[in-house]
């Protein structure tokens, strides 16, 4: 599954413009975003403060044009670890209420998939490393990250036996999930080269697979309800999943990709890996 678009929104401080995460602010799993394909709107919600049933609400266009955002939003640049990208801020008139959510002031910006200011990736996704220059919008390190649904399974059967805890796949936030019986447990470790074939007559989207995502304890927290487990997965991931000689310190679950081809994703859509490799080291970047 693919979700789209993705990673080109980001709440910031006030007035800082520095990035806000679920490592700081747990809560901020509850923000939903909702996408309409007829209107091609995205409404995003939040359960707003001392109210049961109340929520806070606004809706944007999920593809805005340039004459849209020159309308309604200002240009500011925001800060993403230790770089700076530039962005567009949208209106306090339409996201005001959220800072009660949040309980200090924030601006929600937003950055086009393709820009005059594109944000170069490093890291892995460096182009000495990479072999080609390319971009992102938000997140981390890379633009995908790509998920094994058996390693969730396997991870599961841990968790259950230690604390009679199983979670889903939405704790890790991939991109793209692969299902299928041929894809084991952690196979994805190897993972160089991945191609997803559309319908035919389209041509297929090609990944190159730059490393292993690191974790942080965004994974324990829950989904649904915003609370963070003490321990889980995090200490069960942290007893077998530091592979990476790169980054021993953390745990990994899923891959980070950079596209080489572009496409629409679709769930069902047959995945292939076309290349392993062993030498996948995590590079710091941040």
């Amino acid at each position: 599954m693919l979700t789209e678009p993705d990673r080109q929104w980001m709440w910031v401080s006030y007035p800082n413009y520095e990035f806000l995460t679920i490592r700081q602010n747990s809560k901020m799993t509850l923000i939903r975003p909702t996408y309409d394909e007829k209107t091609d709107t995205l409404t995003v919600t939040a359960p707003a403060p001392d109210s049961i049933d109340e929520k806070l609400e606004f809706s944007i266009p999920a593809h805005p044009s340039k004459e849209w955002l020159d309308q309604n939003t200002e240009e500011h640049s925001a800060k993403i670890w230790s770089t700076t990208t530039g962005t567009r801020v949208y209106s306090t008139e339409m996201t005001g209420p959220f800072n009660k959510f949040f309980d200090k002031e924030v601006r929600l910006v937003y950055k086009p998939p393709v820009s005059d200011d594109p944000r170069p990736l490093v890291s892995n996704g460096a182009p000495k490393v990479l072999g080609r220059d390319a971009s992102t919008c938000f997140p981390d390190l890379m633009p995908v990250l790509v998920g094994n649904q058996s390693s969730i399974d396997e991870l599961n059967t841990r968790l259950k036996a230690a604390e009679d805890l199983t979670i889903d796949v939405r704790r890790f936030r991939p991109n793209i999930l692969v299902k299928g019986d041929v894809n084991a447990p952690w196979d994805e470790d190897r993972w160089k080269t991945v191609k997803i074939t559309p319908k035919a007559g389209e041509n297929p989207i090609v990944l190159d697979i730059t490393q292993r995502c690191a974790r942080c304890q965004v994974p324990n927290v829950h989904p649904d309800s915003a609370e963070k487990h003490k321990t889980q997965p995090w200490d069960a991931l942290m007893k077998y999943r530091r592979i990476d000689e790169g980054i021993t310190y953390k745990p990994c679950y899923g891959m980070l990709a950079v596209p080489k081809t572009v496409g629409d994703l679709r769930v069902g859509m047959k995945f292939e890996v076309t290349e392993v490799t062993d030498k996948h080291r995590y590079i710091a970047g941040f």
